[in-house]
């Protein structure tokens, strides 16, 4: 076993140059077909019983459509939770699970009373409660727990992939009932998805009430609080504080906000008077602008300048003390006293002015010193009223907001819109939607397959029987060196090696052409055929080599090596009286005790009498030196060999020869039969080239993929012809 042969690892090379050997797995199917095809039948024919025994089920659907947020009537955002805050794939799974849910599922038996009788059980074929189950009460109670199981188990929610639809299912056997289930289903649920919200606005009311309630009195208990305290300190606001911020407004600090205005009025109207009088203390009346700008004194400068043109004018007809020059002289002094008098009362004027305005300044400044000293002593008493003002401010605030929205609640909650609505509702179906046929049988099918493929796997598994050459390979690991068919029971082994061109023959011719290339120089010298049990076809195999050894003009020794049942001289029809015992024991020559056959080149050594102890035999010298002996007058020796289990002389054959070959009967020996005859021969050191698979039945075997059979008839029909032709020549 140190060598495979080449052939057939170049045979295995090939086949496993694939991942995936399909000519395997179809090989094993044939090889299993009734199996494969009874329990494929057998799956069939209970696919159609069950669902011919199967209760009709009809299945009803309805369509419905569920929105992320409802369209809102009014801006009442965070009344409700915000949906469009829930990220989407949450959102619609929570509706597919309240679509589930037990609650619904009971809203819809309560709607539909399929709990108050035992009619929806009977409708679904299922039992209901009997009188031995308990009282009344627990007979409803577990009633009801059974149709709530029942509803439950045989609805379907399903998405619609892609959309914000979803689909609600139910089957039953009354179609009428399926689809009323559904619509109850649809209908309770947009129910109940209203029923959640107005409780989540009713419990908004109920809060926003306490709390208005709450801040209302904080409200009023820090008005109170700020009147009392006002009226204590004798606190007076013009104005309150407004809602941008302004402070409120006392009594002490308006008055004050107008006297300093005042004061700074006064103060500009003195520094006004103050500069026109120092201009006028300074300058001369009649240069002054109030007098130049004076209405009286522009018509008595204007008379002035009439009556001195007219005393000019005379002047150079009159004498200065002329009396009519006397009288204008004197007219004109009158208007310069007259001119004289009005500017020093305009300057006077203008003195007293000023000292008005700066009395009025002084009188001013006491009293907005006065009213000063008022309003920060009140700023000192309004640091506590303001914090009473901010407290009660706070709470106006929060009793307003919280006013608003429980008006917007309130507004909320008679105008509710829905997310869900119905898309399609349920119609009774016209045809049942299970037990589907068709598919039944496809699944029965495969599962009839897959069962009879399963079964096959298994026995191949368990199988122990090596048929077929690629058995021996895969189980075993060794070679094939040929497959010799199996002969029809009229037909003798002899028979067929007698004709050269039987499958038989040719099985045998290339199992010699297999040993050509066994070792480097051709077949070996000295051959053994053995097998693992009696009666495998060793000792067929054993002439049949020896035979076509000697046809090819070779000197073939042939020795029956099995010294407890031999019957090579039987199958030869040659003496048994001496052979390989008396050689071995020395009592005998090898060119004496060879007989010659009817092959030429062909000689044949008997087993010769039965020793008591063969082992021994084939334990000593003798063997060595009578295959030496041999190898030197013959070119070949092929030994029959006893079969190798319970006996020991096999090992010691086959430790001696240049080759073994085993021999196995294909169906008839088991792999472990196998196993243990190649580890006896590993431990004799046994050089086995390979194993030959007889009795292999050409007909329900194949190998490889095509008919491992032997046909020699090739190209005889050709030869027959020109015999013929030769004939008639």
């Amino acid at each position: 076993m140190d060598k495979a042969y080449p052939g057939v690892q170049l045979a295995k090379e090939t086949e496993g140059g694939g991942d995936l050997d399909l000519s395997k797995y179809l090989r094993l199917a044939l090889k299993h077909r009734f199996l494969i095809l009874g329990t494929t039948l057998a799956a069939l024919i209970i696919g159609v019983t069950i669902t011919l025994l199967t209760t009709p089920l009809y299945s009803a659907t309805a369509t419905i459509q569920i929105d992320r947020e409802a369209a809102r009537v009014l801006d009442s955002e965070g009344v409700a939770p915000a949906e469009s805050m829930v990220a989407g794939i949450e959102f619609f799974e929570t509706q597919y699970g309240l679509l589930r849910s037990r609650s619904l599922a009971e809203r819809v038996i309560d709607s539909l009373g399929l709990a108050t009788s035992d009619t929806f059980l009977e409708r679904m074929d299922v039992s209901a409660p009997g009188a031995s189950d308990g009282t009344a009460a627990q007979r409803a109670a577990k009633r009801r727990e059974q149709v709530l199981k029942v509803v439950q188990d045989n609805l379907a929610v399903s998405p619609v992939r892609g959309s914000r639809l979803a689909t609600i299912s139910f089957s039953s056997p009354d179609p009428r009932l399926s689809a009323q289930i559904v619509n109850a289903f649809a209908e309770n649920f947009i129910q109940s998805n209203l029923d959640r919200k107005f409780e989540s606005t009713a419990y908004v009311r109920q809060f926003l009430e306490e709390r208005i309630a709450q801040t209302k009195g904080k409200l009023e208990d820090a008005e109170r609080e700020l009147v009392a305290y006002a009226e204590g300190q004798q606190i007076v606001n013009v104005t309150e504080a407004n809602e941008n911020g302004g402070a409120a407004q006392s009594l002490a600090s308006n008055n004050l906000l107008a006297l300093n205005a005042a004061l700074a009025q006064a103060r500009a109207v003195r520094v006004q008077t103050e500069e026109k009088w120092r201009q006028a203390r300074t300058a001369s009346p009649m240069s002054l602008p109030e007098v130049l700008q004076n209405s009286a004194v522009q018509h008595l400068n204007e008379e002035r300048v009439k009556l001195n043109a007219q005393y000019q004018q005379k002047l150079s007809v009159y004498k200065p003390d002329f009396p009519e020059m006397l009288q204008l002289k004197a007219q004109i002094d009158e208007l310069d006293r007259q001119i004289r008098t009005l500017a020093d009362s305009i300057r006077a004027s203008i003195q007293g002015q000023y000292v008005v305005a700066a009395n009025q300044e002084r009188s001013l400044q006491n009293q907005v010193n006065g009213l000063t000293n008022e309003v920060m002593d009140l700023r000192d008493r309004s640091i506590e009223y303001n914090i009473l003002q901010r407290e009660v401010d706070t709470s106006r605030t929060l009793y307003d907001a919280l006013l608003q929205r429980y008006k917007e609640v309130s507004a909320t909650n008679g105008v509710m819109a829905n997310n869900i609505s119905i898309v399609d509702r349920a119609e009774a179906p016209d045809s049942p939607s299970s037990p589907k046929l068709i598919l039944n049988l496809a699944l029965a099918l495969l599962i009839g397959l897959g069962l009879g493929l399963a079964g096959a796997l298994l026995l191949e598994a368990l199988d122990e029987t090596l048929e077929k050459p690629e058995d021996v390979e895969e189980k075993l690991g060794m070679p094939v060196l040929g497959v010799v068919p199996l002969l029809d029971k009229s037909e003798r082994p002899l028979d067929a090696l007698s004709n050269p061109r039987s499958n038989f023959s040719e099985a045998y011719y290339s199992i010699r052409t297999a040993l050509q290339f066994s070792t480097p120089n051709g077949a070996p010298a000295s051959l053994l055929i053995t097998s693992s049990r009696p009666a495998e076809g060793k000792s067929t195999t054993a002439y049949a080599t020896a035979l076509n050894l000697a046809r090819l003009g070779r000197k073939v020794l042939l020795a029956d090596g099995d010294l407890r049942n031999p019957s090579m001289h039987r199958v030869l029809g040659m003496e048994n009286e001496a052979g390989m015992s008396n050689l071995l024991s020395g009592g005998g020559d090898l060119r004496a005790l060879a007989q010659r056959t009817s092959q030429e080149g062909l000689d044949f050594i008997a087993c010769g009498p039965l020793p008591p102890n063969p082992a021994e035999l084939w334990g000593g010298d003798r063997l060595k030196r009578m295959l030496d002996e041999a190898t030197t007058v013959y070119d070949h020796v092929v030994i029959d060999g006893p079969p190798i289990l319970g006996f020991a002389d096999a090992p010691l054959l086959a430790s001696a020869v240049e080759g073994t070959i085993l021999v196995i009967e294909a169906k008839g020996t088991r792999r472990a039969q196998a196993r243990g005859a190649i580890r006896r021969l590993t431990l004799g050191h046994a050089r086995v080239l390979g194993a030959i698979l007889t009795k292999f039945n050409t007909r329900t075997a194949r190998y490889g993929g095509y008919d491992y059979t032997y046909d020699y008839n090739y190209g005889a029909a050709e030869a027959s012809a020109k015999g013929r032709i030769e004939r008639s020549a």
